[in-house]
């Protein structure tokens, strides 16, 4: 079973190499216009990864996803009450 991931956003100079960056995890998306990988690994590997992909030469810059360490419960969550009466009038 898979543990806890996290996103790594690599930036390149050509993707011709990013097929080689399947090596370090599972590259989820490459963009072809600006020219990134977004690829997941395990948490624990994330800064030993980023190191040893940043020492690439045809790397222009590495970035970590901070969505595990981001808190996804939202406190105001309930709607205005006013704009809910609008809703109901058809306003």
């Amino acid at each position: 079973m898979l543990g806890q991931r996290q996103g790594i956003i690599v930036w390149l100079y050509s993707l011709k190499q990013a097929k080689m960056l399947r090596k370090f995890g599972n590259v989820h998306y490459v963009s072809k216009r600006l020219k990134y990988v977004v690829l997941y690994c395990n948490l624990e590997d994330t800064e030993r990864l980023m190191e040893k992909i940043q020492s690439y030469s045809f790397v222009k810059k590495v970035e970590p996803s901070f969505k595990p360490f981001l808190k996804m419960e939202f406190e105001n969550s309930k709607p205005d009450k006013a704009k809910e009466y609008d809703y109901r009038m058809g306003i």
